[in-house]
């Protein structure tokens, strides 16, 4: 491939393959080079009654870091909907997935139901000397994909990728709790272990004087019987 330069890269669409949500549900596309709070600002207005977030939807969400938005034509005045949808393949996987869980942390009683799949990206290359003889390649190449939905209404508990809304800080108050146990536990045995050396260092001053004691000894009984 070195006589080659890539030309374009072209993705093709992926259908949703969540069936029947309705047409004005928001469908955020997170790339490799999106930024977290452009896309969770976005979200947020859409589901979140608040001030800032009514402040901001009259602005239309914004284009840098490669997010889209698909199936909805912007208006100055959206009302907040019930369902949204965060799409992703390749690298921008993980991103999608923080904003989800960033999401679910901002709004308690999220829904949550998550598709893995594949998405087909076609790369063209051209060849560095066209006077070469060499013809242009076409590369079809599976990268992994994921969808998650996001509802306030509640989902079909029995579909697989299913997450029901939950406490997201009894992880780390259980982490909390196994971390002041086990510094109880090493704080006795420090304890212990001082008690032990301190016995130890006093057993080996005892055994230091014991042989000089029966040494002594041995040498009086030895003139004793001459």
């Amino acid at each position: 491939m070195e006589n080659y330069t890539k030309a374009r890269t072209v993705e093709q669409p992926s259908v949703c393959p969540f069936p029947g949500l309705s047409h004005d549900t928001p469908e955020i596309r997170v790339k490799d080079g999106s930024k977290i709070r452009n896309l969770l600002r976005y979200a947020l207005s859409r589901m979140e009654a608040k001030p800032r977030a009514s402040e901001e939807e009259g602005q239309p969400p914004p284009e840098e870091g490669g997010m889209e938005v698909e199936g909805q034509q912007e208006a100055p005045t959206r009302p907040l909907c019930k369902r949204l949808v965060f799409t992703a393949s390749g690298k921008g996987v993980s991103k999608a997935i923080t904003c989800a869980e960033i999401m679910k942390r901002r709004i308690k009683s999220l829904h949550q139901l998550t598709r893995l799949l594949y998405s087909t990206v076609v790369e063209v290359w051209e060849p560095l000397e066209p006077a070469a003889g060499l013809d242009s390649l076409t590369v079809s190449r599976n990268l992994p994909a994921i969808w998650i939905l996001l509802s306030k209404e509640p989902l079909d508990s029995s579909q697989p990728g299913y997450q029901a809304p939950g406490r997201y800080n009894a992880l780390w108050a259980q982490s909390n709790t196994k971390e002041e146990d086990g510094g109880l536990t090493g704080q006795r045995a420090g304890h212990r272990k001082k008690r032990g050396g301190g016995g130890g260092d006093g057993s080996s001053g005892s055994r230091g004087k014991g042989p000089s004691r029966h040494t002594g000894r041995s040498r009086e009984s030895t003139k004793g019987q001459s």
